[in-house]
């Protein structure tokens, strides 16, 4: 069969159009997943630099505050009290007026006046016959002659009105007046709806948070009044009222007036408000404290995010420098300057700078050390090699004994460089181990001047102390480490000696000077060059005449020495003493902070 003809022009056109519609239609559903993830991605940044740790405890905490004054205001809340007493006093004169209303219309038809003859032939019998007492007249309430005015007197408010006449018997209940003063009796009880379980509950917790002292209120119908404690008080006369709660945990506030004529007790008016007027009132009050608390937990929390804002921001910031101070091996990485602050995130960001400038001079320090040691070892090492290479190959005793006193001398050398070079690794841990204490210094320098002088040298230079007279004991004390500063006096007083001519003398100064005491190692040597008055405290350096020999020094004496100076808050620094042009000698002083009295 010959397959269908088809148009080209259809079959470009297809051609043409299909791969625009595959792409769109594919390209549609990666834009969308695109700017899904964009928009989880800055969700995700928003919630960790907003709601941090730090700011979730802050605002956790601000509105824990703000919940714990609201609810305390809910649970020690006057309000409710004040308004069931207002309730209260309202309802008695309510009651008053309207018990006094009752009593003058409680009368039955002219000519109808019961008199009571038992009490009539009790009070004749006694003498009594001008008494006035009321108590002979008996008015029973007329219900036919009550129901309007209670009508007219209960209508306009909300209130519940029941009459008890004089042995507690309900003659009137307002609920079962008509509009024209009908008067219905029934004894079937009140319908009554079932609360759900959503108003169950809700009942439930009214009465944990909002628990009431208040007595169950019981509903007696058609019963006798003296079931209510209210309308026994008032038969004896006495107004009375109570504040009861029903099932639903609604307050209800009953008051009970004797209805009175000539002080004889007719009956009893009870009024009562209906369940949930008061509740309603409070609800609603608490409804306007629960909306001012909205409103301020919402400025509370925008306020907490703005101050977490100041406090997480930067800390976070001072953290992720730390890090890359950490991990940062190539070059050098700067904590952030909030310096400019003057709270607690601006000393801290000062200190961490510090301590960040501090490190890096350490290392720099350490790296600088660990070179010239490499170097000071290696210059012996090399001549020691040398000095064994070329000993098989000398050819006389002589060279022999040359080489041999080099090898020797190169061996004592690398043995005085790792001793020094020990003491100088070690020097820092032992000022950090070490607690500072008060040192007194004339006792420090009269025995280290006692072991100069003892100890017989070839040269013969004695070291002579001078101290001020006069001040108190206690006016040359230093807080730090008696055996550090003695090995400083030592080294200086050692390499006064060493410069100072055959029989000379090295004298040891001391004084005070304000805040401060000045020990001054003098000695008579020919001084220090000027280009080596700042590098004689470098480590490994070295500028002695030849006659001393070349190698018996290491060069860390001074070096070390300044290092224990400064540790100890002082100064350390050298000078010549001049007599015009002509150079006296070299004078070593040392400035140390005086202990506190």
């Amino acid at each position: 069969m010959r397959p269908p003809s088809i148009d080209p022009e259809v079959a470009l056109l297809d051609r043409n159009t299909t791969p625009e519609r595959e792409t769109e239609t594919s390209e549609a559903p990666r834009s969308r997943s695109v700017l899904r993830r964009r928009l989880r991605r800055l969700l995700r940044i928003v919630a960790v630099q907003t709601f941090s740790s730090l700011t979730r405890r802050i605002v956790v905490l601000n509105l824990a505050g703000l919940v714990a004054l609201v609810v305390g205001i809910f649970y020690l809340n006057q309000f409710r009290e004040g308004l069931i007493d207002a309730r209260v006093q309202a309802l008695l004169t309510q009651g008053e007026i309207m018990a006094s209303a009752v009593a003058a219309s409680a009368t039955v038809e002219t000519g109808s006046i019961h008199v009571d003859p038992e009490k009539l032939l009790e009070q004749q019998a006694a003498g009594e016959e001008d008494s006035d007492d009321s108590t002979l007249l008996d008015f029973p309430i007329n219900p036919e002659k009550v129901a309007p005015l209670m009508r007219r007197l209960i209508s306009p408010t909300k209130l519940r009105a029941r009459v008890y006449d004089k042995d507690g018997n309900l003659v009137i209940d307002s609920r079962a007046l008509f509009i024209y003063s009908d008067i219905v009796r029934s004894d079937l009880p009140q319908p009554k709806e079932e609360p759900n379980l959503l108003q169950k509950v809700w009942n439930v917790v009214k009465r944990v948070i909002f628990r009431s002292d208040a007595p169950l209120y019981k509903e007696l119908g058609n019963q006798n009044g003296k079931g209510y404690s209210e309308v026994v008080a008032a038969l004896d006369g006495t107004p009375s009222y109570l504040v009861s709660i029903n099932e639903q945990n609604e307050s209800i506030v009953s008051v009970a007036v004797p209805i009175q004529r000539f002080k004889t007790v007719l009956g009893v008016l009870q009024l009562s408000t209906r369940p949930g007027d008061i509740d309603q009132i409070v609800t609603a009050e608490r409804l306007a404290i629960l909306r001012v608390f909205a409103v301020a937990a919402v400025v509370m929390v925008i306020l907490s995010i703005l101050l977490a804002s100041t406090i997480a921001g930067p800390i976070r910031q001072l953290a992720r420098a730390a890090e890359r101070v950490r991990y940062g091996v190539k070059s050098r990485q700067e904590i952030p300057d909030f310096t400019e602050r003057s709270d607690e995130i601006g000393h801290l960001s000062g200190a961490l700078r510090d301590m960040t400038t501090a490190l890096f001079k350490r290392i720099e320090a350490i790296e600088s050390f660990a070179a010239d040691v490499a170097h000071e070892l290696k210059n012996p090492l090399t001549s020691l090699r040398s000095a064994v290479e070329t000993l098989p190959l000398a050819r006389s005793d002589t060279s022999r004994d040359r080489l041999l006193e080099v090898i020797q001398h190169d061996v004592r050398r690398l043995d005085r460089l790792i001793s020094d070079i020990s003491d100088a690794s070690r020097l820092d841990a032992e000022l950090l181990r070490n607690s500072a204490e008060p040192v007194d210094i004339v006792k420090v320098l009269t025995a280290l001047t006692d072991v100069f002088n003892s100890v017989e040298r070839d040269d013969g230079v004695k070291v002579r102390l001078s101290i001020p007279i006069g001040l108190p004991a206690t006016a040359l004390f230093v807080n730090g480490h008696d055996s550090q500063l003695g090995q400083v006096i030592n080294n200086l007083v050692d390499n006064a000696r060493s410069f100072s001519p055959r029989n000379g003398e090295v004298r040891i100064n001391l004084r005070r000077n304000k805040n401060d005491i000045d020990i001054a190692i003098e000695d008579d040597g020919p001084g220090v060059p000027d280009h080596a008055l700042e590098r004689i405290f470098e480590r490994f350096y070295t500028d002695r005449p030849e006659e001393q020999g070349f190698g018996q020094n290491s060069g860390l004496g001074l070096s070390i020495s300044k290092q224990i100076i400064e540790a100890h808050g002082g100064k350390l620094w050298v000078e010549n003493r001049m007599d015009g042009d002509k150079v006296l000698g070299a004078r070593f002083t040392v400035r140390l902070p005086a202990a506190a009295a």
